[in-house]
């Protein structure tokens, strides 16, 4: 039997291309004492995933090159040498990138594939659905009655934040996306009381224009001209969540910071980076709240599901692009 796997052959300069990332067959592994094997039945592609292909130091090991990657995958056990776990068990493990993964059973978590999709466990119910919420309601320490903006709102994580905020209370949710699509959707089906399309115009322009009273709470997921708009539309205790800053993850040269941080002296604003994997205390308070919400409709999810592992880079580099509505998931 032969598993495929993406290994990363360099490090991209810039924007990935195809030729950094080879599709490499090899044996199906055995797994050892205590170990499982999964056959990959969804695997995630997430932005973070481009930090670890530098060799720069960050809060995650770089991919090393010429090794299989690795990212959240969900998939069925098909071989077990370890107590608690049968042949035909659901799990959610970070060996993905590939088609089969032997692993130690102490990095699987089983999940229901009764209750929910599994493709949903790498998303509203997985990762990103904990990194909204402990980004909202710890990180930025929403409160009900709050002005929220949140960018990359169409996103998987954003979309999330937006409908949270709702459900908890928000006076007003406002989202950015890169579609004229994009934007109605987050008030049509996520129910955002405002959206714009930040390639229309400048976003501070728009900001101010679709929060006249300024905000409490800016989720940033982009960064850039984005997190200065925030900025200069903070309300005084004003709270900003640093997830992500897609937009510069590409860059060569480091992007200029927001020209007006002072502006957090007079309103006496946060700012405060997270990462999820600091946050994973939350866990069971998450499910036991968002489950349900999911479960009713009243939170809506979308999933961009790419066909293939052949697929794997193309749709990553999708996600960079902003091509996803929803997470970005591959299925094989």
């Amino acid at each position: 039997m032969i598993n495929r796997e993406w290994h990363l052959q360099s490090r991209p300069v810039g924007w990935p291309k195809p030729e950094d990332f080879a599709l490499v067959e090899a044996p199906v592994p055995t797994p050892g004492e205590g170990q499982i094997l999964v056959r990959n039945a969804y695997l995630s592609v997430d932005p973070y995933m481009r930090g670890r292909m530098s060799a720069a130091k960050s809060y995650a090991a770089p991919y090393e090159l010429g090794k299989v990657m690795q990212g959240g995958a969900v998939g069925e056990v098909v071989a077990s040498n370890a107590e608690g776990f049968s042949v035909g068990d659901h799990v959610l493990h970070f060996f993905g990138w590939r088609e089969y993964a032997a692993l130690d059973a102490q990095h699987a978590v089983k999940v229901d594939a009764s209750a929910a999709p599994l493709s949903t466990y790498l998303g509203v119910l997985g990762m990103t659905g904990l990194t909204a919420y402990a980004g909202l309601l710890r990180t930025a320490s929403f409160k009900e009655g709050d002005v929220v903006f949140v960018s990359g709102a169409a996103g998987a994580v954003g979309s999330q934040v937006g409908q949270i905020a709702k459900l908890k209370g928000a006076a007003r949710v406002i989202g950015s996306a890169g579609s004229d699509e994009k934007v109605r959707l987050l008030v049509e089906e996520y129910g955002f009381d405002a959206a714009f399309n930040y390639k229309n115009g400048p976003v501070a322009e728009q900001l101010r224009e679709a929060a006249p009273d300024g905000i409490d709470v800016y989720f940033d997921n982009v960064g850039g001209d984005h997190l200065e708009a925030a900025i200069g539309s903070l309300n005084q205790g004003g709270r900003i969540a640093v997830c992500g800053m897609i937009s510069v993850y590409n860059n060569t040269e480091p992007a200029p910071g927001p020209r007006n941080l002072a502006r957090l002296i007079q309103t006496r604003g946060r700012i405060e980076g997270f990462l999820v994997g600091d946050h994973y205390d939350l866990q069971p308070q998450f499910v036991q709240e968002v489950g349900p919400w999911v479960a009713s409709g009243a939170l809506k999810y979308r999933e961009t599901v790419v066909e293939g592992i052949e697929n794997n880079v193309e749709a990553f580099l999708g996600v960079l692009r902003g091509d996803n509505t929803g997470k970005m998931i591959v299925k094989l």
